[in-house]
């Protein structure tokens, strides 16, 4: 896969990119990530890629030009359109099911904006999608390119030790990760669940099942109206409703 971050920051990006994981995963080969410069395609001989709004307010407004020339050039390298993401906060919010569906995709471009935005007209001829990392706003949209790139890159094939490493995560499943323990068996006086040194591995799955259970519902309820639940689900869940006298 290949993922273009379109930004005004390519040095900001790569500081992140180029570490732990995904810099490992990079170096190998695994994924292709790059950014790439909008300044570099302005046709201001000064160097400028933003103007004052049309209608006034404060702020400026990156110009559609620059933003047009720099994916134009990047469809033309690659020989095909890219599928181009604009992150903002007016976009639909990203979820692991969203990161799973832009797997789908050899080659995805990210869009970040800056200052008060970006010229309408450019996002109506070239995005594809607008995307929201959360209900704030940021002074620009790296952050959220970087954790889109991110959550699609670690699901690729070799980038993580095995599907296993993800697919049991928080919301993969639609639930909310078990807890996780290391050695010593003992800290701070709290010591691991007797289970899960136990080496019986049928109840040692139930415990972990059960716990992602109880800790989405105690903390993100709302998750439980789409996650798939078997019966025996849904038996321990009223089990624990009764408890907490939910």
């Amino acid at each position: 896969m290949r993922i273009d971050i379109l930004t005004l920051f390519p040095d900001m990006c790569e500081t992140v990119l180029s570490e732990s994981i995904i810099g490992r995963a990079r170096a190998a080969g695994l994924v292709q990530i790059n950014c790439r410069n909008i300044r570099d395609y302005t046709l201001n001989k000064h160097g400028n890629v933003d103007d004052a709004p049309y209608g006034g307010g404060t702020g400026m407004i990156m110009q559609a030009q620059p933003i047009y020339d720099c994916f134009d050039s990047l469809a033309k390298e690659i020989g095909s359109r890219p599928h181009l993401i604009y992150t903002s906060p007016q976009g639909k919010p990203f979820t692991q099911q969203k990161a799973v569906e832009l797997l789908e995709y050899d080659n995805i471009a990210i869009l970040c904006g800056h200052y008060e935005g970006v010229d309408e007209r450019v996002i109506e001829e070239t995005v594809d999608e607008e995307i929201s990392v959360g209900d704030y706003v940021l002074t620009g949209g790296e952050l959220p390119a970087l954790i889109i790139a991110d959550c699609i890159a670690r699901m690729l094939p070799g980038v993580l030790p095995n599907e296993e490493a993800f697919m049991l995560e928080s919301h993969y499943s639609g639930l909310l990760e078990y807890p996780q323990y290391t050695r010593p068996f003992e800290w701070q006086g709290r010591q691991v669940p007797d289970v899960l040194i136990s080496g019986h591995h049928a109840n040692i799955e139930k415990w972990k099942r059960q716990q992602s259970l109880y800790r989405t519902l105690i903390k993100r309820p709302d998750m439980l109206e789409k996650a798939e639940l078997s019966k025996e689900d849904l038996e321990y869940l009223e089990s624990i409703k009764k408890t907490l006298a939910i």
